[in-house]
């Protein structure tokens, strides 16, 4: 009832229902993404409290970033068989209750069920593959735009509420600084059931950009495991599928791999983590603007060239980063240049699916492809957590990261043009 009279008074003034699925989306992206990436923060009061090393504190998010990606796939299966809004209402419960657990927790094994394994499996849920399913379902036209909009949120979430929690956690412990995340998902989670639907033509609409409604495709009979095994048997014939994967796999070590880590980096080198957070979420807002304007490039220009760049880039800017020497002006061009480039990777990516699998496959496929990206964060997390253990240093973790990024960037290369296997 209330998305029905919504959508007709926004076609009466021109605006299409896909924007609002977008916000939306948007919304409840950045305040999950936010509950997954705040335990990062919290890692020297952790460790304070508790007596656990980083490297202890570190498992538990290597298995939360993997988790998290290992999710994808078959929350793309769920979302094919059951709807985004269903999908996402059981990830809100999940997350909350992973929340609940981690404000309480006293034991090892508490560490481990909450933010190692329910905060990976609950955003996981949703995360990207959430925007994918919307942007393909919605748009024809500007689907790189809303992409760009719906990934930046993800990664953006990760990073600009750090600060905000940094404070809470120096003033009022670090349990308090996980209770904004748990009204702020509840909140939203609402919002979304009561405004989503799971299609244009439950509106009786159609796809930006397109004059029909689209036709329900028949309900698939299969679950949602077997749904997500045939995806990816169909795409792992396509070169496409190995180098994405591949190339999200390092995105993933490049990226929110190493995230968790900075703060303790930065205090390494004396830097505060009020100070380092709010570094973070420069790297936030730069990553709102790149990813955004990667959506938009996306629509336009080859996208095997544009992540090629990315890659490039970002392999440039991590390679540099032990050179910065650590000061105030060096972090501030490492923000800069690093969040310009920090998940640009992703509407390219889609895109490149989309037109190699096609509009009802390409959300499970790239599920596949982002399951490789947090394989890739899990191993970085937990790596870079040893790392500084074993050698008393995070800089060689960000240099290799580094080197994996021109690695990537190579196998672009050899890259063609993907051909349409099906609608787009």
């Amino acid at each position: 009832m209330f998305a029905a009279s919504l959508a007709r008074a926004l076609a009466a003034r021109g605006i299409h229902y896909g924007w609002v699925m977008v916000a939306l989306a948007l919304g409840y992206g950045v305040c999950s993404s936010a509950a997954l990436s705040i335990p990062g923060v919290l890692l020297v009061p952790m460790s304070q409290e508790f007596g656990w090393s980083v490297g202890e504190l570190s498992g538990p998010l290597g298995t939360r970033m993997a988790l998290f990606g290992m999710v994808a796939p078959f929350a793309g299966g769920l979302m094919l068989r059951y709807g985004p809004r269903a999908v996402l209402m059981g990830s809100a419960v999940l997350l909350i209750s992973g929340l609940g657990i981690a404000m309480t927790m006293t034991a090892k094994w508490q560490l481990w069920l909450s933010l190692g394994m329910i905060l990976g499996i609950a955003p996981g849920m949703t995360a990207l593959v959430m925007g994918t399913t919307i942007a393909t379902r919605w748009f024809t036209a500007r689907r790189g735009l809303a992409l760009g909009i719906l990934s930046a949120g993800s990664a953006t979430g990760q990073l600009i509420f750090l600060p905000p929690a940094a404070w809470i956690s120096e003033h009022y412990g670090w349990r308090m600084a996980l209770v904004p995340s748990v009204f702020m998902i509840a909140l939203l989670a609402m919002a979304f059931w009561l405004f989503s639907r799971n299609r244009p033509s439950d509106l009786g609409l159609a796809p930006l950009g397109e004059s029909q409604v689209l036709p329900e495709p028949p309900a698939p009979t299969e679950n949602a495991f077997m749904l997500s095994l045939s995806a990816v048997r169909m795409a792992s014939g396509s070169l496409v599928f190995w180098v994405l994967a591949f190339t999200f796999f390092v995105c993933g070590i490049s990226s929110f791999g190493l995230m968790p880590h900075f703060v303790t980096l930065c205090g390494d080198f004396g830097i505060s983590p009020v100070t380092s957070t709010g570094f973070l979420a420069l790297i936030g807002v730069c990553d709102l603007i790149g990813t955004i304007g990667s959506g938009w490039l996306s629509d336009r220009y080859d996208n095997r060239w544009l992540l090629a760049g990315y890659y490039g880039f970002r392999g440039l800017a991590l390679m540099w980063l032990p050179y910065s020497g650590f000061s105030m002006v060096g972090l501030s061009m490492f923000a800069v240049f690093y969040g310009l480039d920090f998940i640009a990777t992703v509407p390219p990516t889609v895109r490149l699916a989309v037109r190699a699998f096609g509009r009802e496959q390409a959300p499970i496929v790239f599920g596949w492809i982002f399951a490789a990206h947090q394989f890739g964060s899990g191993v970085m997390a937990m790596g870079a957590g040893m790392t500084r253990d074993e050698f008393a240093s995070y800089l060689p973790a960000y240099f290799g990261a580094g080197v994996m990024c021109l690695l990537a960037v190579l196998s672009l290369l050899g890259l063609r043009r993907p051909v349409v296997v099906a609608a787009e």
